[in-house]
């Protein structure tokens, strides 16, 4: 049991990590978070560039997000932080179900989730708002980051696990 939780603890940082030293970089390409802010808190024209990664594709474009998707909730962290706090609850209880070597699919979507959420909650308590940068070029769809796919590979993982154990359950009736 001790192997599992340094094994799960660890994928959860590295996931944290890869997150924040992503939205540090896309930072640090732009000039940092003091400039960016200081341009997008005034009306001066911002002239911030997209990098195109894959043309037509894909492109980093910065954007500061201080609600949710699609600007759901915008400004309300106080909302954010209690959402949050009570993530992590629920998150502890997912976390006594893990098993790295019979629940494949429910751990992964658990262990996305946690550090889908620790990614955002750092931004949001350092800065009050989460650094966005990965545009879909091809589709209107809001700039997110990699903490949010975390977030959203996590939730479908851990819904495919529900329903698949649904199905089984139904087939032994």
């Amino acid at each position: 049991m001790k192997k599992q939780m340094i094994i799960i603890i660890s994928i959860i940082l590295s996931l944290v990590l890869l997150d924040q030293v992503s939205k540090l970089l896309i930072l640090s390409h732009y000039g940092g978070r003091e400039a960016l802010e200081l341009c997008y808190d005034t009306v001066l024209p911002c002239n911030i560039e997209s990098i195109k990664v894959i043309p037509g594709l894909l492109s980093f474009t910065f954007n500061f997000n201080e609600g949710g998707a699609w600007g759901l909730l915008f400004g309300e962290m106080l909302i954010f932080y209690l959402i949050t706090i009570g993530s992590f609850v629920l998150f502890y209880y997912l976390l006594k179900d893990i098993n790295l070597q019979t629940k494949k699919l429910y751990t992964t979507g658990v262990l996305l989730m946690i550090a889908g959420a620790i990614g955002n909650f750092i931004d949001r308590i350092i800065y009050q708002k989460v650094t966005d940068f990965i545009h879909l070029d091809f589709i209107d769809f809001p700039i997110f980051n990699f903490a949010d796919m975390c977030l959203v590979v996590g939730v479908a993982l851990f819904a495919i696990d529900i329903l698949l154990e649904d199905v089984i359950k139904w087939k032994q009736k």
